[in-house]
């Protein structure tokens, strides 16, 4: 079996879609209970959907997985609740984390593009850089320090960190503010028929001028899966087009 955490969720969703594609549907959804019937998983097919508390609670039963890709997480850039990030992102990784190498699972797991906080540091994943980053918010440290405890202890030799950076695509329309400017630009047009972007407060780039790297989900998704695919490839990596576009564009 496969075991997707936050399968309910944007990309978990997306990923499950992807495994169904390559006719796998051994899969098992982990996410928040209650999310049994979220519209994300609708004409899905996967073994089963077990709640993501419960799921931690028993892993003993899931030691015969293929592998497991961890997308769990509060993804929430405004959350300030730091002993419910450190739990529910840094702690909860490393916990699974820990058993995917006790029972020689592969683990694929979502860090992010936060982690680079203002980018002062550059943007490159390579692993001699990480100790130097730093985030701007909570949640980008909670995925920072995963990261680090990863680096150090010598896991990330034998697992995969991805560092997503601003995916958009179906499947999103839940997060609300968490939603990517291409989704809410979207819904912009169709009620009023124009878009509002961000004023620029920074001399050298124009209203709308800043920049990102947008990346549709279903690249992300053959990204993760190449991952899965590949047990040999390990370590931190981003997961992005590589090119930076500006709002505007």
């Amino acid at each position: 079996m496969i075991i997707v955490t936050g399968g309910a969720g944007f990309i978990g969703s997306a990923l499950v879609w992807g495994l169904n594609k390559r006719k796998r549907t051994d899969v098992v959804v982990v996410d928040e209970k209650g999310k049994e019937s979220h519209p994300n998983l609708e004409g899905l097919k996967f073994a089963r959907f077990v709640d993501k508390d419960s799921f931690l609670r028993r892993l003993e039963n899931y030691a015969g997985a293929e592998a497991v890709l961890h997308m769990g997480a509060c993804t929430s850039t405004t959350e300030t609740d730091l002993n419910f990030l450190r739990k529910n992102n840094t702690e909860y990784t490393r916990k699974l984390a820990q058993f995917c190498l006790d029972n020689s699972i592969r683990f694929v797991y979502a860090s992010s593009a936060a982690t680079y906080g203002a980018g002062e540091q550059g943007y490159s994943d390579d692993h001699g850089r990480l100790k130097d980053l730093r985030p701007l918010n909570p949640y980008g440290w909670s995925k920072h320090f995963f990261d680090l405890w990863a680096l150090q202890s010598g896991a990330i030799e034998q697992i995969a960190g991805l560092k997503y950076f601003n995916v958009f695509g179906p499947n999103e329309y839940h997060k609300k503010d968490m939603k990517s400017m291409a989704c809410k630009a979207f819904e912009q047009v169709k009620k009023t028929g124009k878009i509002r972007l961000f004023k620029s407060y920074r001399p050298e780039y124009a209203d709308g001028g800043q920049k990102r790297d947008f990346l549709y989900v279903k690249d992300a998704v053959e990204m993760t899966l190449f991952f899965l695919e590949n047990p040999g490839k390990n370590g931190i990596y981003n997961v992005g087009s590589g090119r930076a576009r500006t709002w505007n564009d």
